[in-house]
Order: structure tokens, then sequence, then C-alpha cells
């Protein structure tokens, strides 16, 4: 368990990582927000739980509740570098759900509700799956501990 720990936050990706991290790990936070507390003009739990059920993802509150608490939660651990591989493939999960049960049928633009910002955010959680946290990550600090 110890070695897989270190694998997942082992990262050499300089400072490129950090780049990425802040900006979409607060995007992906305050997107997480609307949904789970409705702040920013967002439903909260209720008002996107029906709305998800609307579309199919049943039950609404429940997939509202996975869907908010992995933007929020691993937005804001992208944010500190904090398991940044688990915490990009949730979110990364959570984008290809967005992309394929809501915005597919609209076309890429965003303007008609396409898929463009969410394939974005893909990308990039894809991208520090891949790479990890790198130099300034919370990640390294549980790394060195585990190596010394």
């Amino acid at each position: 368990m110890k070695q897989l720990i270190k694998n997942i936050t082992a990262s050499n990706a300089g400072f490129a990582p950090l780049v990425l991290r802040v900006p979409v790990g607060l995007t992906l936070a305050a997107h997480g927000s609307q949904k789970l507390f409705a702040w920013f003009g967002g439903y909260g739990l209720e008002g996107t739980g029906k709305w998800m059920a609307s579309i199919g993802l049943e039950p609404g509150f429940l997939m509202a509740l996975l869907a908010g608490s992995a933007e929020f939660f691993g937005g804001l651990a992208l944010v500190f570098g904090l398991l940044t591989r688990p915490a990009a493939l949730v979110t990364a999960f959570t984008m290809l759900v967005a992309i394929f049960s809501t915005h597919i049928g609209n076309g890429l633009f965003v303007s008609n509700n396409g898929y463009e910002y969410a394939l974005t955010l893909l990308a990039v959680t894809v991208a520090l799956a891949i790479q990890g946290g790198g130099r300034f990550a919370a990640d390294n600090l549980i790394n060195a501990r585990l190596r010394g």
C-alpha cells in the first residue's frame, strides 16, 4: 500500500501542473459549489438533483451529490495538489459524464450548450492524471514522508 501511495503522489513534472491545477481546480470547485450549496447562482442539491433526474441521471439527488462532490472536493484537491492523480481521474470521469449526458447533442460550442468547455476540463484533468501534481504540490510532502 505504501508503494502504491508513493507511485500515486510521485511527479517529476516541474511547474507546469501548477499552472493547470490552480485555475482549473478553482473553476471545478466553484462549479461543484453551485450543485452542492447553491452558491454562485446554482440550484443546490435539490434543484440540481431534479434537473439530473429530468435528463435520465437517476436517482437525481444522488447524482447531484456525486457530481457536485467530485467537482468541489476534487477541484480543491487539485488546487493544493493533494492526491492530484485520483482527484484528476474523478473529475475527468465527471466531465465525461457531463459531455455524453448533457452536451454532446448540442455540438461543440458552449454558446449552444455544447461540449467544448467540458472537453477542455477533461483534457486538463487527464493531463494532470498522467503527469501528477508537479513541483509545488502537497503530494510531494506525502511522498517525502513515505520515503523517509
